[in-house]
């Protein structure tokens, strides 16, 4: 009877650990991206700047779908993206933490993956602003992807650059579309590490914050 019981037990806890792992990599999938329209580029370039104040009116979901598109979304039929990346290698992952939980963007399917429930806004970034800001995007570069006879030295160099394409494409994006945005270098990378359960071979790389500019 005992040994039923234990049994019994058992499946149950397997079957909440399996019940909360499909929750979190539930899918959850964005609206078309808006490929046309916009602000002409001369604007967008002279309307670029980086804003720390942000609305806490949040972002749409058609708001959100047209930046991370921006941001290094598929926009050719052989998969390449909006952003360059070194050898097309295309190692950079962007997580996505809002107030209502955080996600894994997913190209491919032009998604997002949700990972978690928490609002991990309080570790987007050491500055108190990102605790509130609508959305935080976490640049992560993923160095198992970076294929071939390549030291570490020149991995963290492609890192270093590609990631700089992805943030001016928000950058431009953010100016196009009035919202308010600022890249950020000061992040607790260790902490991230582990709130985002990354890899060994994942690295944080930048924060950016993105919103409606404060009234």
């Amino acid at each position: 009877m005992m040994n039923n019981t234990k049994a019994f037990y058992l499946i149950v806890i397997l079957f909440l650990m399996t019940d909360l792992q499909a929750q979190e990599n539930q899918m959850v999938q964005l609206p078309e991206p808006q490929r046309t329209g916009g602000m002409p580029l001369f604007e967008a370039l002279d309307s670029r700047q980086s804003i720390r104040s942000y609305s806490n009116r949040e972002l749409s979901r058609q708001d959100l779908s047209n930046l991370l598109w921006a941001a290094f979304g598929i926009n050719r039929e052989d998969g390449r993206r909006t952003a360059p990346s070194a050898r097309n290698w295309q190692q950079f992952d962007i997580y996505v933490i809002m107030a209502e939980g955080w996600y894994l963007y997913d190209p491919q399917d032009h998604s997002l993956v949700r990972k978690g429930d928490d609002d991990l806004r309080e570790y987007a970034g050491t500055q108190d602003f990102t605790a509130t800001a609508p959305v935080n995007l976490i640049f992560v570069s993923d160095h198992s992807r970076i294929t071939g006879n390549v030291s570490r030295e020149k991995k963290e160099f492609n890192s270093a650059t590609d990631v700089g394409f992805i943030s001016q494409n928000v950058y431009l994006f953010c100016a196009s579309e009035g919202l308010a945005t600022v890249v950020r270098g000061l992040v607790d990378r260790e902490k991230l590490h582990q709130v985002l359960k990354l890899s060994p071979d994942q690295h944080v790389i930048l924060g950016q914050s993105v919103g409606y500019p404060a009234d």
